[in-house]
């Protein structure tokens, strides 16, 4: 199967060979996994035994190491993201995955979603970051100036990802519209929350190019409406990840803190998959604040059938950020 990114299978067989690896556990996340049986045999031609996890993966935050422990693998091999943290209970490999071909005739297709604005924000994920350079030279050449923004936390100037939108808010005052090269909308309503400005997707998937205004502000509405229902609410679960880089304890236990000097009943929940069927086991609770990944809140949140609130957004619930403040700060940063 022909690969549309580079999945660097010579550099794996060297890393597994240079380690000395006899067990090797390999990590995907969704439109990678296509690709899993292809690693293994790369694997298992380095010589060792290959094992593909079939777990849903979110992200960098979403590492497997757990998991290998168990299994008792020398190497953890995980696709798709840039390293977030040191884990040197086991040896981890990231591996980028970055598109091959060209986003020169997508990007073409977004001019006319453009037309109104001259000055364009550049932004895009790990797997297209190498392509930020034919980007900007499409809109240079109509004229438009680029600014690609880096804040210094992310590994690329340019760079998003599903909780970190610091590379645009760093050039957004610069800006009059951002440009956001990748598939899907999730980052891309992330880039709008997190700036307020309009931002038009390049798909290289799709091949197509669009505009999720109208999107942003149905989503602003939802998250409003949210907020106004949970103000109401008496009984508060906070939601604590155990995915690895999920756990925020000290941020629940802020929330839970706040929320009872507000009158609130709390309760503390700890959890790894945060799913609508897990929280309908507690009929009683009204509302729940997520402190792992705010995609749930955000992406997934009609998928819940209760209030599914950010941290931010339950401080605005709790007097202590207003909306337009909410806006400005952004939905991601605590």
């Amino acid at each position: 199967m022909p690969s549309l990114f580079d999945l660097e299978h010579k550099r794996l067989r060297k890393e597994i060979q240079e380690r000395k690896a006899k067990l090797v556990l390999i990590q995907l996340p969704e439109g990678l996994k296509q690709y899993g049986p292809m690693l293994a045999t790369t694997v298992a031609k380095a010589g060792a035994i290959p094992i593909l996890s079939a777990d849903s993966c979110y992200g960098a935050c979403d590492l497997a190491t757990a998991e290998a422990k168990r299994l008792g693998a020398d190497l953890l091999v995980h696709y798709g993201h840039t390293e977030m943290s040191t884990h040197p209970s086991i040896s981890v490999l990231h591996i980028e995955a970055k598109a091959k071909g060209s986003i020169k005739n997508v990007t073409k297709k977004a001019l006319p979603h453009l037309e109104t604005w001259r000055e364009i924000g550049l932004v895009t994920t790990i797997q297209h970051v190498h392509m930020l350079d034919e980007a900007r030279d499409v809109l240079l050449n109509v004229g438009k100036t680029v600014k690609i923004g880096d804040a210094g936390q992310l590994d690329y100037a340019g760079q998003v990802t599903g909780c970190n939108y610091s590379n645009a808010k760093v050039v957004s005052m610069e800006v009059e519209a951002f440009l956001f090269i990748g598939g899907g909308k999730f980052h891309a309503l992330g880039v709008a929350l997190a700036t307020t400005k309009p931002t038009v997707v390049s798909d290289p998937y799709e091949k197509r190019a669009f505009i999720i205004e109208d999107e942003a502000a149905a989503m602003l509405k939802r998250r409003w409406a949210r907020i106004h229902e949970t103000k109401q609410a008496k009984k508060i679960g906070i939601l604590i990840g155990l995915k690895t880089g999920q756990k925020r304890l000290d941020q629940a236990l802020k929330m839970k803190k706040l929320s009872e000097n507000a009158g609130k009943q709390v309760t503390l929940f700890a959890l790894k998959e945060i799913t609508p069927e897990a929280l309908m086991q507690f009929p009683a609770v009204e509302a729940f604040i997520n402190t792992a990944c705010p995609r749930l809140s955000l992406d997934d949140a009609k998928n819940f059938r209760r209030p599914l609130l950010t941290p931010n957004e339950m401080l605005v619930v709790l007097g202590e950020l207003k909306w337009g403040e909410l806006c400005a700060k952004g939905w991601f940063e605590s």
